[in-house]
């Protein structure tokens, strides 16, 4: 039995009833961190490093599962959709299969729901529930998104909910899908369904799907990027940089600067006011993580809170973050505030750097390159880049070139050029200057010439960011 008791009163009961969820077991609402990692082990769904993280394993997912990724036909929309392997058509009829079938693996079940923001501007923020089997799932989504205040939560009703059962295999003859696993998304609904995959992940990047779907019609570029900003003399904020990339192009290693306070790793959008970060978290890739070259990744990843996927670590709980042998994707899930650089707002000015990062498997690009405004649309359209080690499923430990546009085509449900005309039409307006950086191989392709240094790649950009380059 847990030692705490089910924190679902009348208010979350009905609230979970207008989702559709009919909770015949415990419902654990809103338990904070230290909560969660304490169900989590007595669930037994991790351990505790010898530093208090929490170590999970996603079994065998252990990177996004692009070829199982649906959203729903609706007549409404259907025009409006960018179809493509990574985003498939699903019929209505099948989507609601699909829930049904959840939810009626959830009914009678420990629950863990857990109310959220996504987006720190309240302009144009999502109120999100995530309702869970997993308590470590849970704190991943506490972690990764923006944490109401108990005021906040006080009447929240979610825009979006999603219904979260990684543990429930979808039927493909049924449910319309490709495999067992299925993460399937009704813009017209709000809903997100993810079945078949403990990948934390999929959580997270569903609900960056939302938002590249909703803020373009608001007049704000969803954008696939990290960024940070100057701090002046007297304390205020100075210039902006944001580094588009792929994961694991260097996004959250090159925007985590002591010397330049974060405003987040991996979502922002850009609006009439500036930029402003979707989450309230961090989900950094670790392989080979040094205190040397990244510390306060490395910090952050040594902290009681922080989940830690498919992190290998020795009967003590030591890490052994060289140890590749469950995925080279390991990754550590924190808060934004555990980097103590941070800027807490999640929102600055308009950038006066765009950094495209590409991970040039071919070893032909320069290390920097200043383009024009042409040149940055052309690579921000193209996405010239490489996949990175066990980013998705099926992936081996070598990288594969790819073309990504927008660096993030994954995560697009439009087509790429309502994303493609919004850049533009900003980086003129505000007159950014665009770079693109190679975060790849120098000297010949993976496996001839080696990988470029974090240390020289971080010179560079410096020289980029005081205006000496």
């Amino acid at each position: 039995m847990s030692p705490l008791r089910p924190l679902a009163d009348h208010d979350t009961t009905r609230a979970l009833q207008r989702t559709g969820v009919s909770a015949g077991g415990p419902v654990f609402a809103n338990l904070t961190a230290s909560q969660l990692v304490t169900e989590a082990l007595r669930r037994d769904e991790g351990r505790l490093s010898s530093d208090g993280a929490l170590l999970v394993k996603t079994g065998v997912h252990t990177g996004r599962s692009v070829q199982d990724k649906f959203s729903v036909a609706d007549p409404e929309i259907e025009a409006d959709v960018w179809w493509r392997m990574g985003n498939q058509k699903l019929e209505p009829a099948k989507f609601e299969i699909l829930r049904g079938r959840i939810l009626s693996y959830l009914q009678g079940r420990e629950l863990f729901t857990q109310d959220l923001y996504a987006g720190a501007d309240p302009a144009y923020r999502v109120r999100v529930r995530l309702v869970s089997t997993e308590a470590w799932h849970t704190l991943f989504a506490r972690n990764m998104f923006i944490r109401p205040t108990t005021e906040e939560l006080v009447g929240f009703e979610p825009d979006w909910v999603i219904l979260h059962a990684p543990n429930l295999q979808a039927d493909p003859a049924t449910d319309g899908v490709r495999s067992t696993t299925a993460i399937a998304v009704s813009f017209t609904q709000k809903v997100i369904c993810i079945a078949g995959s403990e990948y934390g992940g999929e959580i997270k990047k569903s609900i960056f799907g939302v938002m590249n779907w909703k803020l373009p019609e608001q007049g704000v570029l969803p954008m696939h990027c990290s960024a940070n900003v100057a701090r002046t003399a007297d304390g205020t904020q100075g210039d902006v940089a944001l580094f588009f990339g792929l994961s694991g192009t260097g996004k959250t290693t090159l925007s985590s600067d002591p010397n330049r306070p974060l405003i987040g790793d991996d979502e922002h959008g850009w609006g009439p006011d500036g930029i402003f970060n979707f989450e309230g978290g961090c989900y950094a890739k670790v392989i080979n993580l040094s205190t040397e070259a990244e510390p306060e990744i490395y910090a952050a990843t040594h902290r009681f809170g922080t989940v830690l996927e498919n992190v290998v670590a020795d009967e003590q709980g030591r890490l052994d973050l060289t140890d590749g042998s469950l995925t080279e994707n390991t990754r550590s899930c924190y808060p934004i505030e555990f980097i103590p650089n941070c800027d807490r707002t999640g929102r600055a000015g308009h950038p006066k750097n765009v950094v495209m990062l590409t991970a040039d498997a071919f070893g032909v690009l320069p290390p920097i390159s200043k383009l024009s405004e042409a040149q940055a649309m052309y690579h921000f359209l193209s996405g010239y880049t490489a996949k990175v080690a066990g980013t998705e499923k099926g992936m081996g430990k070598e990288p594969q070139a790819t073309f990504s546009t927008c660096f993030g085509a994954p995560f697009i449900p439009r087509r790429p050029e309502v994303y493609g005309k919004m850049l533009a039409e900003l980086v003129k307006k505000h007159g950014s200057d665009c770079w693109l950086v190679n975060t790849g191989w120098t000297g010949g392709a993976y496996g001839t010439g080696k990988r470029m240094s974090i240390q020289h790649t971080r010179a560079l950009l410096a020289a980029v960011l005081d205006g000496s380059l």
